[in-house]
């Protein structure tokens, strides 16, 4: 007996969103893509009971623009264990140790359901640590040393047992909330949470009434109430450029928002034309950034693993090997393996002639050089794992083609034809936009960003917005057009 047939029962009963009968109303996908953003905004404020303040900070902090979610929350953990989990099956599929295909409908719910399971698994694993890692006051998600519940006296350690009981059940719903926007909404959940948690925190960065706010700070330094000394002084540009002025972080800001906009537009257009249909013409675009923006949430994901596994061994063991790592009284590494291997996040990080690095030139630039491979070479790698496992590769999209009805002019109506002339652009396109993406995410991390959202996070938010802006257009022209919907194989 195989694994499948061993786990057919447990993942057959994993429960899961009724997919729609039919075409879904534009005007109902919208209300539903809005009201699962306007639950994760409600999810988000909640705090989990019996949660006290403190401890070391958001083990996800830099990586929250990327993970979603709000520290001390119900959705703590955020969709890190989906991204976690598909980074897990993918690598799977893509050394053939599943034995799945995605063709046959038996085998498409026994991998939905193990996408499920892998998920809750991870949220587990996630979870337990960051609530049961240090004594109930401390840690990473301190817990309050004694509380009344309905009239009931809880200990300690049942306050922290039912803070994990509502990770846990935070992390269920997120991923039932991702799969009822890919069902009946517009895009993805998980794309859907990036741009809520980026866009509020842009926002809050532009308009928030104090020193962290760009417009206020601004203010304050037109009505003089902030001295940044004389312009033509090093103190006084650097002022302006970085410290209070922030020019940097709003140029690095319209800078992102311009070259994800262009580089979405960069494509290689195929031509097609109906091989039944005379004059029926079409055009498959082959995009610079063909496995989108998404793969960079693969790549993050890795990087923040790694660096939750520093902070348990070293919440764990106290004084860890000096190879390995120290790290400061806020919780981040400053020397050894867990500090060369995490990731620039600001202007702070690498800046080594200013008073915020205590590290030596060559270790920061050590730090960068890891950081740039491992984001231009990740990147390359896991947009190849996105297109092959998301049906976007070479012999997918020739089959899609034919299955259409098309054919590029001037070669035979044959799958392995078209195969052919895909193998020409998608591979090198795919590992070239992805080395791109990783590389302009490095460079805005380093820069820095208005609000803090780091420059990942707003490429990625950028990037989703724009192909969000794109299926609504096509959703609005399949509402007008029915008979292309049969065209998009939409029905």
């Amino acid at each position: 007996m195989g694994w499948k047939e061993a786990a057919e029962p447990v993942l057959t009963r994993m429960p899961a969103v009724r997919r729609p009968e039919g075409h879904v109303p534009f005007k109902r996908k919208l209300m539903w893509t809005a009201g699962i953003l306007m639950l994760y905004f409600f999810l988000t404020s909640i705090t989990l009971l019996g949660y006290q303040a403190g401890g070391t900070g958001d083990l996800f902090g830099e990586f929250r623009a990327i993970l979603a979610g709000a520290h001390g929350s119900v959705l703590q953990v955020g969709i890190g264990p989906i991204v976690t989990a598909s980074i897990v099956l993918q690598l799977l599929g893509g050394a053939n140790l599943l034995g799945l295909d995605t063709d046959d409908p038996r085998d498409q719910v026994l991998y939905q359901g193990l996408q499920k399971l892998l998920v809750i698994l991870m949220v587990i694993l996630t979870g337990l640590p960051m609530v049961f890692s240090g004594p109930p006051g401390g840690g990473f998600l301190p817990a309050q040393t004694s509380m009344q519940l309905g009239g009931i006296a809880l200990t300690a350690t049942q306050i922290q047992v039912l803070m994990f009981a509502q990770i846990l059940i935070g992390g269920i719903l997120i991923l039932y909330m991702d799969e009822v926007v890919s069902k009946w909404g517009v895009g993805s959940g998980i794309g859907l949470f990036i741009i809520a948690g980026v866009s509020q925190r842009l926002v809050t960065g532009f308009i928030q009434p104090n020193s962290e706010g760009f417009f206020y700070s601004w203010y304050q330094i037109l009505t003089g109430q902030v001295d940044i000394g004389s312009i033509a002084s090093g103190e006084g540009l650097y002022a302006l450029l970085v410290s209070e002025g922030n020019l940097i972080g709003l140029v690095t800001t319209l800078l992102i928002f311009g070259i994800v906009v262009y580089a979405e537009s960069v494509r290689v257009e195929i031509p097609l034309s109906h091989a039944r249909v005379k004059g029926a013409r079409g055009r498959f675009p082959v995009k610079l950034i063909y496995a989108s923006v998404l793969p960079m949430i693969l790549v993050r994901a890795v990087q923040a693993n790694v660096q939750f596994m520093g902070q348990i061994l070293n919440s764990q063991w106290g004084n860890m090997p000096g190879w390995l790592g120290t790290y400061s009284q806020q919780g981040n590494p400053v020397s050894g393996f867990f500090y060369y291997v995490a990731p620039i996040y600001s202007r702070q990080d690498w800046m080594w002639w200013t008073s915020a690095v205590t590290q030596e030139w060559w270790q920061v630039m050590i730090r960068i050089g890891i950081d740039v491979t491992f984001m231009v070479v990740g990147g390359a790698i896991f947009a190849i794992f996105w297109v092959e496992t998301t049906d976007m590769g070479p012999e997918s999209t020739a089959q899609q083609i034919q299955n259409s009805g098309m054919q590029i002019p001037g070669f035979r109506q044959n799958v392995g034809v078209i195969e052919k002339v895909m193998e020409r652009y998608i591979p090198q396109v795919t590992v070239i936009g992805g080395a791109l993406v990783g590389l302009l995410a490095v460079c805005a991390n380093m820069l820095g960003t208005i609000g803090g959202v780091t420059g990942t996070g707003l490429l990625l938010a950028v990037s989703i917005t724009y192909k969000l802006y794109e299926e609504i257009a096509e959703e609005q022209m399949m509402e007008m057009h029915p008979m292309m919907r049969q065209m998009f194989g939409s029905e």
